[in-house]
């Protein structure tokens, strides 16, 4: 049986490869131009580390939790806003010049991506490329000497994987109000197949005839079809659950819990 929702893939996702570009640039820069054993070394490096290893166990558990997923990659996000931060402190603390946005030096490391030919769906796909790759093609600021230079470039890359990261958190909040989480895909699954083997359509509307009447979950008052318990995100009722249907956003049926 295939899985009810899918996981993994993480290392196709732009988010991550840029999560991974900045790590390792981290790291090295760390190595470098601060003390080794000094705390925002050490805090610098943990939060380069964090923005990466989050997006990748965020992908693993999708596949039995939207909400730990979520967590995550909101996780990983607040880590590289972090990472953000020490790089803007570096540099005014050094006195060192920072780029403007629309600086040819800033234009250029950003320009990077656009040369590519991956697509930029909510899906957040790259191609697959091996790793060295991908930094490789930052080389030229990432490992100059100067650590200005450096610390912009790192900036901008930054910045570019929060946007990701911030598409991604909204396509995934997206995902789960209009599918629901593992759960309730799973109870949608086994009302199917109960279905099937009954010789019924899923998305019978006469229920009247059914024998088995210990099935919580109840059919949608507007179109028949089984519905899904989910949590309201805003309003008056936010936090509290409520049975929507599975046709959404076709169909808008509700039954309070």
């Amino acid at each position: 049986m295939a899985k009810i929702r899918p996981s993994g893939g993480y290392r196709e996702l732009r988010s991550f490869q840029t999560a991974t570009i900045i790590y390792d640039a981290t790291y090295w820069f760390c190595e470098r131009f601060l003390e080794p054993r000094s705390r925002m070394s050490d805090q610098m490096a943990q939060a380069a580390r964090s923005g990466r290893q989050n997006i990748a166990e965020g992908s693993r558990a999708s596949a039995t939790s939207s909400q730990t997923e979520l967590r995550l990659v909101n996780v990983a996000r607040s880590s590289l806003e972090e990472l953000l931060l020490d790089y803007e402190d570096f540099l005014r603390h050094r006195h060192l010049r920072t780029w403007a946005p629309d600086s040819p030096e800033a234009l250029a490391v950003r320009g990077v991506w656009h040369d590519r030919s991956d697509r930029s769906d909510q899906t957040d796909r790259s191609d697959q490329v091996d790793p060295a790759n991908h930094y490789a093609r930052y080389a030229r600021w990432l490992d100059h000497d100067d650590p200005a230079v450096r610390a912009n470039a790192l900036l901008c890359l930054i910045n570019q994987a929060n946007t990701l990261l911030d598409r991604q958190i909204e396509a995934l909040e997206t995902r789960f109000i209009e599918e629901g989480g593992y759960s309730e895909q799973l109870a949608v699954a086994r009302l199917a197949k109960r279905a099937a083997e009954r010789g019924e359509p899923p998305d019978r509307t006469d229920r009247t005839d059914r024998t088995d009447r210990t099935d919580p979950i109840p059919a949608c008052p507007k179109c028949g079809k089984p519905m899904a318990l989910r949590t309201a995100q805003k309003g008056k009722s936010i936090g509290k659950q409520f049975w929507g249907c599975t046709g959404y956003p076709e169909c808008k049926g509700l039954v309070n819990v």
